[in-house]
């Protein structure tokens, strides 16, 4: 009797602990839209003018993704660009055009669930390297980008997918990820330990069964994976005090030891913004008007708590240069851009 009862207690603990895991994975993949942001993003139509681009489509899974292709008077490569989750290739306009105006073909899709395409939700970390194998798999069926020689950037999410990706078979010269993480088991269980406590840990074993649900015989793959099967040259770039893919846990660049390419480049940036992930793209000169804005935003929480009048917001935006906001980091990028054509020279 003693034993059918302990029996059942750790039989219903299991349940528990599998739906709560299934409940927290689902909660924090839903849809990715484009946001209104405090301090408004420049999209596409800032830019539609001057940098036509091209609508295509291919097929991930079962969703269909839209793809979009800049700057196609370029020839000296295809850039092939993955966004950032809950977000969508508009969000990095600024760096799309600039890789165009330094002579890149650019080819940036909407991920599953994300934004333009198919998708009731993102469905988990491991689905944007299956999302970039979709994407190359089309580029090399399209009569005007299969000849390129290409290259993979990305961010956090796609800083992932451009590293894991590269464990599938396409010929791609080299990569750039931008704050990835390596394992998508230790990045969700880093996240959910930081808002429910270090018990989270045991719900790690009920996390890597729900990727085999979800991704079958790819549930385990990690960065690492892909950069030592490509053995290519990478550039790994990560914000020292990045607050969400922590530089010296869940990011890439941790699991240096692990990495057995020979042509990996680790670029570490201290001076990464407020908080060294997505402010990993701002202008020096950026960082400074958005801190401007905060600091007024802050002045007006401490006067009405979180319910600030919207004429109150509404002047403080009116007052930001939005020019400024949206300037690139010009240092990062043409780093990526002299990586890039010294892989491609090679």
């Amino acid at each position: 009797m003693p034993f059918v009862i302990l029996f059942c207690a750790i039989l219903v603990l299991f349940v528990v602990a599998l739906i709560i895991t299934h409940r927290i994975m689902r909660a924090n993949f839903g849809r990715g839209e484009y946001k209104s942001y405090p301090v408004a993003d420049y999209f596409y139509d800032h830019y539609e003018d001057a940098y036509p681009r091209r609508n295509v489509s291919f097929y991930s899974g079962k969703n269909r993704l839209q793809g979009y292709i800049f700057g196609e008077e370029n020839t000296k490569g295809l850039l092939v660009f993955a966004h950032g989750i809950h977000s969508g290739h508009e969000s990095y306009i600024q760096e799309i055009v600039w890789m165009v105006d330094h002579g890149w073909r650019v080819f940036a899709y909407d991920a599953t669930g994300s934004c333009t395409s198919e998708g009731k939700g993102t469905a988990g970390l491991i689905q944007s390297a299956l999302d970039l194998h979709a994407a190359l798999t089309y580029v090399e069926s399209d009569e005007t980008l299969k000849d390129l020689p290409v290259c993979l950037m990305g961010h956090s999410w796609g800083g992932y997918a451009v590293a894991a990706g590269l464990y599938f078979d396409h010929n791609v010269k080299a990569s750039a990820s931008i704050a990835g993480y390596s394992d998508s088991v230790e990045m969700m269980m880093s996240f959910v330990t930081d808002k429910m406590g270090k018990a989270t840990v045991l719900l790690h074993p009920f996390a890597y069964f729900e990727n085999r649900v979800l991704f079958g015989k790819y549930a385990s793959l990690t960065a690492v994976d892909g950069i030592n099967r490509a053995n290519i040259p990478v550039m790994l770039i990560h914000g020292t005090g990045d607050e969400l893919v922590r530089f010296d846990s869940t990011g890439i660049v941790a699991h240096k030891d692990e990495i057995t390419n020979p042509n990996v480049v680790i670029y570490p940036m201290s001076d990464a913004g407020q908080d060294g992930h997505t402010s990993i793209f701002h202008n020096a000169k950026s960082v400074e008007e958005i801190a401007r804005i905060n600091s007024r935003l802050d002045e007006l929480k401490q006067k009405y708590g979180e319910d600030i009048p919207t004429e109150e917001r509404q002047r403080i935006y009116a007052d930001a240069d939005l020019d400024l906001v949206n300037l690139p980091n010009d240092k990062m990028l043409g780093d990526i851009n002299a990586f890039f054509e010294k892989a491609l020279a090679q």
